[in-house]
């Protein structure tokens, strides 16, 4: 089939208030900013690639729309019910599915600081080229997984009795910061793909583990401010 094109595209950050385990932190003072303004100001001011028309921000409260309004980008209004989701059904969590003027959807995660413009940029990129409707960042490490039984699920390679992370096989785990799908899909009860179905949602492995630091609790929050601050940017 034709190769995706850019303006089928709606970059989207969504965002909301009612974070438990860290309260507001997409409005919490960090490093002389805020979460959101990063992410924001990335996809706006730093990308040659993304056009501002294309990106949205799905929010529900004042304060995030406020944030939104400083830059060029659409505010797309999210319900209560939608900020208030826990996933289920994810026509609730993205509501926005059916009434973007966009075919397909890259999925930002605005709580990953260090997220590069230019990771978004060839993560679109491969995704414009890739035949799937569903891509999912992850990371590549080589290190020993068990499941819950006790047997090991690192590929581990033959006649090797040592244990030795340069020699096992890789293990590929969820970054959580980029996304993308078909936005006609999550009418079908679907995001990204089947998890369930190997090779369903292609997978895309991100080159810099830092960058996925995502902050979900308050040591993160603290732990990523001290890190921006000192110019890992």
């Amino acid at each position: 089939r034709p190769m995706k094109k850019i303006d089928q595209v709606a970059f989207i950050v969504q965002a909301r208030l009612g974070s438990q385990r860290v309260p507001q932190k997409m409005i919490r003072p960090f490093a002389g900013t805020t979460l959101l303004d990063i992410m924001l100001d990335k996809l706006t001011n730093k990308s040659p690639i993304i056009p501002n028309k294309n990106v949205f921000l799905s929010v529900h409260e004042k304060e995030l729309k406020d944030i939104g309004n400083k830059y060029d980008l659409n505010i797309f209004h999210r319900s209560e019910a939608s900020a208030n989701s826990e996933g289920t059904p994810v026509t609730e969590m993205y509501e926005w599915w059916d009434k973007l003027p966009h075919e397909y959807c890259v999925f930002i995660n605005a709580c990953c600081p260090f997220l590069t413009v230019d990771s978004i940029e060839r993560f679109t990129s491969d995704y414009l080229k890739s035949d799937s409707n569903g891509m999912f960042g992850v990371v590549n490490k080589k290190n020993y997984y068990w499941d819950e039984a006790g047997a090991m699920v690192t590929p581990w390679p033959d006649g090797q009795d040592v244990m030795n992370t340069k020699v096992v096989g890789v293990t590929k785990e969820a970054a959580h910061c980029l996304y993308a799908g078909k936005l006609s899909d999550i009418g079908k009860g679907i995001w990204m793909g089947k998890f369930n179905v190997p090779g369903d949602i292609e997978l895309y492995s991100m080159d810099n583990e830092f960058e996925i630091l995502d902050v979900d609790y308050e040591w993160q929050f603290k732990m990523c401010e001290a890190l921006y601050q000192a110019g890992y940017k």
